[in-house]
């Protein structure tokens, strides 16, 4: 409390009763600390940075997500149906 007293850091309390007010976050760090984190040993603040970013591109991308049957978002993605841009000057006598 007196390192975020210091810092002008305002602490935010669970509700009595509710211990687990947002799982996808529970679930965000668990998947962070178990795969990364627990993994890694950094040198530099950049070295950080460049491993996070493909650790991220891989998560987010790369791997194949149940939620969507089990293809990668990026495969997902591809397979989205396209709606083609209507020109709001068609059909109505208008100059382009």
């Amino acid at each position: 409390m007196e390192w975020a007293e210091k810092r002008n850091q305002r602490l935010g309390y669970m509700q009595p009763g509710r211990p687990r007010p947002n799982g996808y976050i529970d679930r965000h760090n668990r998947t962070i600390s178990g795969e990364w984190l627990g993994q890694s040993i950094f040198e530099t603040i950049e070295e950080a940075q460049n491993e996070t970013t493909g650790w991220l591109r891989a998560y987010n991308i790369e791997r194949p997500d149940k939620g969507i049957g089990g293809m990668t978002p990026a495969m997902k993605l591809k397979t989205a149906v396209r709606i083609p841009r209507l020109d709001p000057f068609q059909n109505r006598g208008l100059p382009r």
